[in-house]
C-alpha cells in the first residue's frame, strides 16, 4: 500500500502554485492601488451598513464557503478516494483533470454522470455519496469525513448567500437595519 501523502508531491506543482500566487498577489496589489487612487470611494460608502452587510455576508462569506465546498467536491475528495484506495500519489490524475473530466468523476461518484439535473430536479438525495451528514471521524485519517466537511460549506454557503440579500440597498428590496433595531423588542428589557 502506498504512504498517503497530502499537498504537493512533485516540483512541476510547486513550480506552478509558485507562479499562480505571484500572479494573484500582482493582481491584488494593482486592485489596492486601482480602488484607492482611481476609484477612492466617499466617506459615506463607508458608513452605509446595509450595503457592507451584503457586500460580507453573500461576497465574501457566501461565495468563499461555496468555493471552498466545490474545491473539496471536485478536488479533494477524489484525491482522498485513490489515496484511501492505496493508489501511488504520483498515478493520481492532477487536480484540474477532475475538474475537467466529469467522465473521470463519475467513475469514482457515479452521481457525477447525472450532472447538475438531480439539483434542478430538487432530487438531492443523489448527491448523498459526497454530501454526507455521518457525523464522527474517518477511521483512515482521524479528521472529520471530508464528505461532512463539504456538506457542511455548502450549507453555510446557501444560508450567507440568502442572508448576503436580506438587508435593503439603494434597489429597496430587503429589510432595513434601523427598521429591525427599532422593532426589537428584547425579552428581558422590554
Amino acid at each position: 500500500m502506498a504512504l498517503k501523502v497530502p499537498g504537493i508531491i512533485s516540483e512541476l506543482q510547486l513550480y506552478c502554485i509558485a507562479i499562480g500566487a505571484l500572479v494573484f498577489a500582482a493582481s491584488m496589489l494593482f486592485a489596492g492601488w486601482f480602488h484607492y487612487h482611481k476609484a477612492a470611494p466617499i466617506l459615506a460608502w463607508f458608513q452605509y451598513v446595509e450595503s457592507m452587510l451584503n457586500h460580507h455576508l453573500a461576497g465574501l462569506l457566501g461565495l468563499g464557503s461555496l468555493s471552498w465546498a466545490g474545491h473539496q467536491v471536485h478536488v479533494s475528495l477524489p484525491i482522498n478516494q485513490f489515496l484511501n484506495a492505496g493508489v501511488d500519489p504520483k498515478e493520481i490524475p492532477l487536480p484540474h483533470e477532475f475538474i475537467l473530466n466529469r467522465d473521470l468523476l463519475a467513475q469514482l461518484y457515479p452521481s457525477f454522470a447525472e450532472g447538475a439535473t438531480p439539483f434542478f430536479t430538487l432530487n438531492w438525495s443523489k448527491y448523498a455519496e459526497f454530501l454526507t451528514f455521518r457525523g464522527g471521524l474517518d477511521p483512515v485519517t482521524g479528521g472529520l469525513w471530508l464528505t461532512d466537511i463539504a456538506h457542511h460549506h455548502l450549507a453555510i454557503a446557501i444560508l450567507f448567500l440568502i442572508a448576503g440579500h436580506m438587508y435593503k440597498t439603494n434597489r429597496g428590496i430587503g429589510h432595513s437595519l434601523k427598521d429591525i433595531l427599532e422593532a426589537h423588542k428584547c425579552p428581558f428589557t422590554g
